[in-house]
């Protein structure tokens, strides 16, 4: 089953890189009490998230939080490593959350895997965008093609906060 407008995310815990090292980031801390936006990819560095989305996020995040939006984050089914070499090479470190769900288990919680083997990638997260208001699912935008980024993008991300 796939997670819905209405909903409240399941409980989990990501790995993040900070300048300290790695840390533990479970969805308590992240969205309790919280107004957040969070977007997935299938992949840190792949063509259309390293080029189109993830970009579109950190040129708008300024826009996004101004529309009381207290965090932003970017979850991936990749190692902390990755996810943090990401940020780095993003500029993106320290602006919003590089979260890895090294072990698909939120991805999967949520009903928004993908079997991606076909491509080399394996099961990877389906791109999408959602807004989280305490731990609740206010607006979620699926693409229906992994290479591309429209609908789960920061612009529509702007005009529906």
């Amino acid at each position: 089953m796939t997670i819905a407008i209405g909903d409240k995310l399941p409980a989990a815990t990501f790995k993040e890189k900070t300048a300290d090292g790695p840390v533990e980031v479970s969805t308590d801390q992240l969205f309790k009490g919280k107004r957040v936006v969070l977007f997935a990819v299938p992949g840190a560095f792949t063509p259309t998230c390293s080029l189109n989305h993830l970009p579109g996020y950190l040129e708008n995040r300024d826009s996004i939080l101004a529309k009381g939006v207290d965090d932003i984050a970017v979850l991936s089914v990749n190692d902390w490593h990755v996810m943090g070499a990401w940020a780095e090479q993003s500029g993106g470190m320290g602006k919003i959350h590089f979260l890895a769900d090294w072990n698909a288990g939120f991805t999967k919680a949520l009903g928004l895997d993908a079997d991606l083997s076909a491509g080399g990638l394996g099961v990877r997260s389906k791109r999408y965008s959602m807004l989280v208001e305490d731990g609740v699912v206010k607006s979620l935008n699926v693409e229906e093609s992994p290479g591309q980024a429209t609908i789960s993008g920061a612009a529509t991300m702007i005009e529906q906060l």
